[in-house]
């Protein structure tokens, strides 16, 4: 339920607004955690937030509109942190260590939003499940141009870095989502340095590959 705002501070208009959207999206993420996006309704989260649902067109076209906003905010800054990890010229080993560190990092502080994205992939509406699938090939696509900056990379054609961007990226998700399963502490820490193990294996055999000029 939205505050009351202060008589001596007045909000501006904008900053109400802004508020009102804000409280819209997490009312939409706490609800959907009992269901999916599927099963919520516009007066589900109107209700949740205190507003009348008409109210809720001056934010969202519609639930699915909602949802794909909050697809967008869940990754905004894991992909920030994950690009920053590539910057410079650290090696592809260093590079999935320490992502899939992060990763697992990121998942305990934005535990609700994995949570949200593990669902919505699977069982959310279309438009959602959709914006998931963009998101995780935007993923891609910025990891196949980082890596093709790296040494030992000039001999792979465009195709084949996108197919490691993609093997690393599928990992990455299934990860994440094994973490929210994890019971305990020592089984998130296996299934981290499985994880980080399992992909250093893939880049030993991409190190030594060199891409079909025929293909």
């Amino acid at each position: 339920m939205l505050e009351e705002e202060s008589a001596t501070e007045p909000m501006s208009r904008v900053a109400r607004k802004e508020r009102t959207r804000r409280a819209i999206l997490d009312a939409a993420l706490e609800l959907s955690s009992e269901s999916t996006m599927a099963a919520l309704s516009l007066r589900q989260v109107a209700k949740q937030v205190g507003i009348v649902p008409t109210a809720f067109y001056r934010h969202f076209d519609s639930v699915e509109a909602l949802g794909v906003a909050l697809v967008a905010e869940s990754f905004v800054s894991l992909r920030t942190m994950l690009r920053d990890i590539r910057q410079g010229d650290p090696a592809l080993a260093d590079i999935v260590d320490r992502s899939i560190t992060i990763l697992a990092d990121h998942v305990h502080q934005q535990r609700a939003h994995f949570a949200f994205i593990a669902r919505e992939r699977a069982a959310g509406p279309p438009a959602v499940r959709r914006a998931i699938r963009d998101e995780i090939a935007r993923f891609e696509h910025e990891l196949a141009a980082d890596l093709s900056r790296l040494p030992g990379t000039s001999v792979w054609s465009a195709r084949d870095l996108e197919v490691l961007s993609n093997l690393i990226v599928t990992a990455m998700v299934a990860t994440a989502e094994a973490i929210l399963a994890a019971d305990d502490p020592a089984a998130e820490q296996r299934l981290v340095e499985q994880a980080q193990l399992q992909l250093r294996m893939v880049l030993i055999g991409a190190l030594s590959w060199h891409s079909d000029p025929a293909r």
